[in-house]
């Protein structure tokens, strides 16, 4: 059995994509093994069909915390027995690549984002220097790529000459039904079963219109703002809420692992999706959250970037808007929570779109690619 390794920068208990890839890489036959990270507040991985290693690091934050992780992999790489390894991202990339020129094997790149385009780089000249000189001297040599949207990969083209494969984030199919039982249960839990429900869900940084969406909900009355996630701004957005007085009308639930999302991501009346254009990272963004709000049959509330937009306004699943002060964004919510028609027809596009925008149709693309890598 040909076993591979993959590895990426987080706990692994909410990566979708990562446990996505290595099911299906699992159902393939191979034998797999994906590497992460465990911190002080990690929850216990349960019920994974696959192999799992974190390492405990002595630094969790900044460059210390990309070297120490980086080394800690090239150590553990370096004596595994092993045919392909899979670098998920660019904070990974230099040990993955060092090891599998040492080892004469296989490598494989899967870019989750435009990673050296990030906010978290913005006025961080050293740091993007040092990621883009990691990107400039591996990328051009890796023969096996892909990544989430046609925006990154046309990038990537333009600037290192590589043709990289497209495999979107997309969700596995989630069979359950909306049991109203369930629903009512777990609003009650929450203490919201009166409330109409705004939701976001995935990681908390800045330019996610998560501020934003905050500052509106003093003009939105019988709702509640549900937050899902942690970050670098998870702090700054419980102090936000705190001073503008709106602990009430905004609950922030931490992260939740992927297999018991759906449970809370079916509760909403929409998602929010309000990525702002802070560089090309955020620009040519195809988050997660999307695709999961169409999995779970919820109308989304966008920004207008390329990716995104494409996807609201092609299928005609929710509204989309340039605007982002609190007062538009508060009246476009109120709007898209009181209009039963248009609340009935993007319900009816989702339930369409859902069934093309899943992982049983585009893990076809993924399974292509490996059987390519392997015979090659």
């Amino acid at each position: 059995m040909n076993k591979i390794i993959l590895s990426v920068t987080n706990d692994l208990v909410t990566d979708q994509r990562v446990n996505k890839v290595a099911l299906t890489l699992t159902n393939l036959g191979y034998d797999v093994t994906l590497v992460g990270r465990e911190l002080k507040n990690s929850l216990d991985i349960n019920n994974r069909v696959y192999k799992t290693k974190r390492f405990k690091l002595l630094f969790n934050k900044k460059w210390m915390f990309y070297a120490e992780y980086n080394l800690r992999l090239f150590c553990y790489l370096l004596f595994k027995k092993f045919e392909i390894l899979v670098s998920n991202d660019l904070d990974t990339l230099l040990s993955n690549y060092c090891v599998s020129v040492i080892r004469h094997k296989k490598l494989v790149y899967d870019s989750h984002e435009y990673f050296t385009e990030v906010p978290e780089l913005i006025n961080r000249n050293l740091q993007k220097k040092i990621w883009l000189k990691i990107e400039k001297a591996i990328l051009p040599k890796i023969k096996y790529s892909y990544t989430v949207c046609k925006s990154i990969a046309d990038n990537y083209h333009k600037k290192y000459g590589v043709k990289m494969q497209i495999i979107r984030n997309v969700p596995l199919k989630n069979n359950a039904s909306n049991n109203e039982n369930e629903i009512n249960n777990l609003k009650k839990e929450l203490n919201i079963e009166d409330k109409k429900i705004i939701l976001y869900q995935g990681s908390l940084n800045i330019g996610r219109g998560i501020e934003q969406v905050i500052d509106a909900m003093k003009f939105i009355e019988n709702a509640v703002f549900l937050i899902i996630g942690a970050g670098d701004i998870s702090k700054k957005l419980v102090t936000l809420t705190k001073q503008k007085g709106l602990d009430k009308k905004i609950i922030f639930l931490g992260k939740i692992p992927f297999d018991e999302l759906f449970n809370y991501t079916k509760l909403a009346n929409i998602g929010i999706s309000l990525e702002q254009n802070l560089g090309l990272n955020y620009y040519y963004s195809l988050p997660n959250k999307l695709f999961d709000y169409i999995n779970a049959g919820v109308p989304i509330l966008a920004s207008n970037l390329p990716e995104i937009a494409n996807i609201v306004g092609k299928y005609k699943i929710g509204e989309i808007i340039d605007d982002f002060s609190p007062r538009f964004i508060a009246d476009t919510i109120n709007l898209m929570l009181n209009d039963k028609n248009k609340t009935s027809k993007w319900k009816k596009n989702i339930k369409v779109v859902a069934e093309k925008l899943c992982w049983e149709k585009e893990e076809t693309n993924l399974i292509d690619f490996y059987n390519n890598v392997s015979i090659k």
